[in-house]
């Protein structure tokens, strides 16, 4: 990179508008008002409350929920831009972030745009093009075909030339869609008119590329940046192998196993493959890694990351504010000789969804959204939350489910995840479903701890990731315990201190507690774990002895900080991040999270239900289909109805053998969580 001088710096705008919402619209705020900057945010109807919106200098409404009427509106969003005097528009990542059309209106209506110029964004939007001109440039590619001629004789050949397997991509496609691995020439035929349909459909271009398939590759990524004056640099790699559905779960930085020479020729290719396209600002060049070290150009995602905040960790740079310096037209803070690499980062996404049902999205309250670092023996310095919601705030169905993004920092990779698991369990997430347990389980896998990365890891782990769940006796003596001590310091109307059934305060009593899987809670046949709890409470300490089976523990309860409890049994003390999730008890710690449905069966509790009379909506959605007609018999498991939620399906099944009296709802109605969806009658 060429040095320039330090200068005084001038201010061309003096108000950004953040053109999206949720976490990263709180985290650019969040830089530009220590640059001084004045913060505009937009909402729609769904985000009149949220917490972007209460965060910003000023805000103005869009339009409906709907992205497209509120969020994607290019005209409302640059009107809201000129209403405020806004002077830069930051567009985040998604929505409108890759849009050259936008770029351009923008450049149209005197608004700077902090990103690159629409002509870089178009020369990587497609990638058959985008690959053309990375050739030119000399960045290594995947041995493929990426040509205009598409007759079905040619690929075939092409196909068979590369050698099997290959991959069958959409030229004009991205998210999965119009991609296919096709393992030996007699299945080509097949694959490639079933790309050629979904790319259709999904973009309009049926247009195909080929490329080798490598079995088990790395995803890694080179953070690039560029200014306007010539200057490019890059700012290390980022390892995103972790990955479901296309979409990265966990990232770190720097990548594992990377050597002082492989960096450099990725990252030097990186800037190449940037300055090719005349590219400004931060843009992100993704490689597939080989077990063999050899690497290959797989796109350009032109704006900053999701998962920025692992290089900002690890350099110690803040990349919003080096875009928006980018913006003003200054040149970059930093040559490529000054940034240097200091530990290890890794980031998890906090999503609203169940990986256990598919990793079906969820909606809801927050009732609580809080990160526990003092009882988790943890610092600001280690661990940093960007946070798009706080506690009391409703996730909605309109938008991606990711909540927040945790991101946590180690003098190398063992500290890192050492920090990121306790990290985890310190997370406290209440009212709505979230990946936080499964997150635990990926971050704590012999696997992931040695290093055994590739695009295809949960897959490969599957069996070990979604393992059935198992629990120990410590398991339910330490829930039954957690749970009697907070329902005890709650207050509620069923809290123990509050029964006339013979559970005395500072006496002798004796009470009975269920426990089991909360996935099975309902089911009349659920597995059940039954604690007999006898002892007394004393000020500040739960003194118990516990009957499970034929083993008696004895065992007491400490209140640490925060969250944090110290379980003791026979002996073995524990600490614990402990919390009470409706009617389930969490519990934490490194190793992972254990969470077990909690109940007493003393004279006080009614049992089990029976299989249920209704259907109630696990989340927010739409109904899309009815798929039996009420009075027709069906059997348990059987398909009833099916509702949509940001854009995932979740299939409503039968209890139990029986039918379907009544359907409250009709294909196309939306309907709130917990709203009954029908009427079911079990069979006697």
């Amino acid at each position: 990179m060429i040095k320039h001088e330090k200068t005084a710096r001038t201010t061309p705008f003096d108000t950004l508008l953040v053109a999206n919402r949720g976490e990263i619209a709180c985290r650019v705020m969040r830089t530009a008002r220590r640059m001084g900057l004045k913060t505009v945010a937009v909402y729609s109807d769904a985000d009149a409350s949220a917490r972007h919106v209460r965060e910003a200098d000023e805000a103005v409404r869009l339009g409906p929920a709907a992205a497209r009427e509120s969020y994607l509106n290019i005209d409302a969003v640059i009107e809201a831009a000129k209403r405020t005097g806004t002077g830069a528009i930051h567009p985040g990542y998604g929505f409108l972030s890759e849009n050259g059309t936008f770029v351009k209106a923008l450049e149209e209506a005197g608004i700077t745009f902090v990103g690159p110029p629409a002509s870089a964004i178009a020369a990587m939007g497609d990638k058959s093009a985008a690959k053309a001109r990375m050739a030119n440039a000399g960045v290594p590619l995947v041995p493929g075909y990426h040509g205009d001629d598409q007759d079905d004789a040619l690929l075939r050949s092409e196909a068979d030339n590369i050698g099997y397997p290959v991959m069958l991509k959409a030229s004009a496609g991205g998210g999965g869609k119009g991609m296919r691995v096709v393992e030996s020439g007699d299945s080509f035929q097949a694959a490639l008119d079933g790309c050629r349909r979904e790319s259709k459909a999904a973009f309009g271009d049926d247009r195909m590329l080929i490329e080798k398939y490598l079995v088990q590759p790395r995803h890694v990524e080179v953070q690039v940046f560029c200014d306007r004056h010539g200057n490019g640099v890059y700012l290390f790699e980022r390892d995103c192998s972790v990955q479901r559905r296309h979409q990265k779960v966990i990232e770190e930085a720097p990548a594992p196993g990377m050597t002082a020479e492989l960096r450099s020729a990725m990252g030097d290719a990186a800037v190449r493959a940037a300055q090719e396209i005349g590219y400004v600002g931060a843009g992100t060049v993704e490689f597939l890694l080989d077990i063999d070290g050899s690497f290959y150009f797989m796109e350009m995602n032109t704006r900053l990351q999701v998962e920025h905040p692992v290089t900002e960790m690890i350099t110690g740079q803040d990349l919003v504010e080096w875009q928006l310096r980018v913006a003003m037209g200054e040149p970059l803070p930093c040559s490529q000789d000054e940034l240097t690499i200091t530990g290890h980062s890794f980031e998890a996404r906090i999503y609203a969804e169940d990986p256990d049902q598919d990793f079906l999205p969820a909606t809801g309250q927050l009732t609580r959204f809080a990160l526990d670092l003092e009882g988790a023996g943890l610092s600001g310095d280690q661990v940093r939350l960007d946070s798009g919601v706080e506690s009391g705030d409703a996730v909605s169905m309109h938008y991606d489910p990711m909540l927040a993004k945790l991101i946590v920092h180690g003098a190398d990779r063992d500290a890192a995840l050492a920090t990121l698991n306790r990290a985890l369990a310190a997370l406290d997430v209440q009212g709505v479903v979230t990946n936080r347990a499964f997150l635990m389980r990926l971050a704590t896998h012999p696997g992931f701890k040695n290093v055994e990365l590739d695009t295809r890891f949960i897959e490969r782990n599957e069996a070990t990731l979604f393992a059935p769940r198992t629990y120990s006796m410590e398991a339910y003596a330490s829930a039954a315990l957690i749970g009697l001590n907070q329902l005890a310091q709650e207050c509620e109307s069923d809290s123990p201190w509050d029964r006339h059934d013979g559970f005395r305060l500072n006496a002798p009593h004796t009470i009975r507690i269920a426990l089991c899987d909360p996935a099975s809670a309902q089911a009349p046949d659920s597995d059940e774990a039954v604690v007999i709890v006898e002892g007394k409470r004393s000020a500040g300490e739960s003194l118990w002895n516990l009957t499970i089976g034929d083993e008696t523990l004895t065992a007491s309860l400490q209140p640490l900080t925060g969250d944090a409890v110290a379980v003791t049994l026979n002996g073995h003390r524990r600490r614990l991040q402990a919390r009470r999730d409706g009617h389930v008890v969490v519990m934490a710690d490194p190793s992972g999270e254990t969470r077990l449905f909690w109940r007493r069966i003393d004279a006080i509790d009614h049992g089990h239900h029976e299989a249920e009379s209704t259907l109630t909506a696990p989340m927010n959605g739409t109904v899309v289909a009815l798929l039996v007609a009420p009075g027709v018999a069906v059997e348990k498991g059987m398909p009833l109805m099916v509702m949509e939620a940001m854009k995932m399906e979740h299939t409503m099944t039968a209890p139990a053998d029986g039918s379907v009296d009544a359907f409250h709802f009709q294909a196309g109605d939306t309907v709130s969580q917990g709203a009954v969806l029908l009427d079911f009658a079990a069979n006697e």
